[in-house]
């Protein structure tokens, strides 16, 4: 199978902060791919901005160096390198400030009818602040946008703070903001498989699901990120977001269509039907955990404190919660949301558990019926599972068995699967949205997790501690055994 490649319009791609971490490992390498498959017009420039002093021709090295560091060796093509090492420009620039803007302004001003794509790669602080210099400069235009990076606020105040600082200078049609997980192909594919068959969407609701459960887990530690993860932890830096987003797509209702308000406006319903939790109930609704030494994969690893280089913290790195939808789809429906660092295996998925058959009309030595179960698996090998009971072959009377229908789609589409950051930032470009989240969204989400930290901080107790390599507290076991489920771990 050949994939479908959509031409996009030229364009102008200005990143603030060219010199940063995410420019290098995702944006740069992202903009390569799409360069490599032939979508990127002949005219699309790259331009990278921040304070160092440097050259175009010393830029122009920095993304080579990145280039091949974080693309896979099989996909260099030294033609198309060079190629696109000769669309990468640089401006030195104060972003907050003066400096350099007449520079920039002036190289995007001699193609003034492209597209225009400012993608702030800085601290949220300052947000708004080059985004007044990008007006104050006179370089918006109708096909302008700007797109932001989390953290979008660290609470429901400052989110509409910033939502504020942006909005004054952009319309919320020209506002993009990112969340990579919406960009993977499985995420995409929740929505095909809910709405393009008619297999599923007749049981998606409260009479045939029992419950379902979303799990982002990470291997990983700190890394280079102690000090934002700790001003942050698990809830801000993965539930808020992208865990609710997962939700959001779960649980939401049929849209009118696919355009971009048809579907934010019913995970904007999702977000405003969960229901909320008074303190009593965050204390036996959620846990929090915070990881020490054990062991990975690759071998002995340290605490989080020990890799923090701090006596005490109270930051979690791991939250597990159950939450409700209170709708008449998903009443009774409890959704488990599960997030961590340092537990057994790096994996995303979405199980969506089916309630048992009501009546087994098969001998008890048939073997033990399992109630369905489809599995979405959004990292790392994308795909879907479901669980199905089956006879097994061979004479001998009905013996049962519960196996999956596995389907990869690196296995099922002999072609390489685009990395979110390419197919987001393409989407920016076609001045698509439905992949964004919007502002009213983020301000939701804020709403409902403000008070479940409050009432973690109130009530002064310390997280829950795991050993590393492991899943989690054992509490967090608690939390599903107490209503007679468990959680999917294969």
């Amino acid at each position: 199978m050949v994939a479908r490649i959509i031409a996009v319009d030229p364009f102008d791609f200005v990143i603030f902060g060219g010199s940063g971490d995410l420019s290098r490992r995702k944006l740069l390498p992202a903009l390569y791919q799409r360069d490599r498959d032939g979508q990127l017009p002949a005219e699309a420039r790259i331009i990278g901005t921040s304070r160092r002093k440097v050259t175009d021709e010393e830029f122009q090295k920095v993304a080579r160096e990145a280039i091949e560091s974080f693309v896979p060796s099989a996909d260099m093509d030294a033609e198309v390198l060079e190629r696109f090492v000769a669309r990468v420009g640089y401006v030195s620039m104060d972003a907050t400030g003066s400096e350099g803007w007449d520079v920039l302004a002036k190289r995007l001003n001699e193609e003034k009818d492209r597209i225009r794509v400012f993608y702030l790669s800085t601290a949220p602080d300052i947000f708004g602040p080059i985004c007044e210099q990008i007006n104050a400069h006179g370089l918006i235009t109708d096909k302008s946008r700007v797109v932001i990076e989390k953290p979008l606020g660290k609470d429901l105040e400052s989110a509409q703070a910033l939502n504020a600082s942006v909005g004054k200078i952009f319309p919320e049609t020209s506002v993009y903001r990112i969340d990579h997980y919406l960009g993977k192909e499985t995420v995409q594919n929740l929505m095909a498989l809910r709405f393009a068959n008619s297999l599923f969407e007749p049981v998606w609701n409260a009479r045939y699901i029992d419950h379902v459960q979303i799990t982002v887990a990470e291997e990983v530690g700190l890394e280079s990120r102690a000090g934002y993860y700790d001003t942050a932890g698990a809830m801000r830096d993965m539930i808020q977001n992208h865990i609710m987003q997962l939700l959001c797509l779960t649980a939401m209702e049929v849209p009118t269509s696919l355009d971009a308000d048809s579907v934010r406006d019913e995970k904007l319903k999702v977000l405003h039907s969960l229901k909320p939790m008074n303190p009593t109930q965050v204390a036996h609704q959620t846990v929090r955990g915070q990881y020490t030494a054990g062991a990975s994969t690759k071998g002995p690893v340290r605490g989080y404190l020990e890799e923090l280089g701090h006596p005490t913290s109270m930051t979690e790195t791991f939250v597990a919660l159950k939450a409700e939808v209170g709708n008449w789809r998903w009443a009774g429906v409890p959704f488990y949301l599960r997030t961590g660092k340092r537990l057994p295996s790096r994996v995303s998925e979405i199980v969506v558990q089916f309630r048992p058959i009501p009546h087994s009309v098969f001998e008890e030595n048939a073997g033990q019926l399992q109630a369905n179960r489809l599995v979405i698996r959004v990292q790392p090998d994308e795909g879907v599972k479901l669980w199905l009971m089956i006879k097994d072959p061979g004479p001998g009377g009905m013996r049962l068995q519960h196996v999956p229908l596995d389907m990869s789609f690196a296995k099922a589409f002999a072609v390489r699967s685009p990395d979110a950051y390419e197919r987001l930032i393409m989407d920016v470009v076609r001045g698509n949205q439905t992949l964004f989240m919007r502002g009213d969204e983020v301000e939701a989400a804020w709403r409902w997790v403000d008070p479940i930290m409050d009432a973690w901080m109130s009530s002064g107790e310390f997280p829950k501690t795991y050993r590393a390599g492991t899943w989690g507290p054992s509490a967090s076991v608690a939390l599903l055994e107490r209503d007679g489920r468990s959680w999917h771990e294969e």
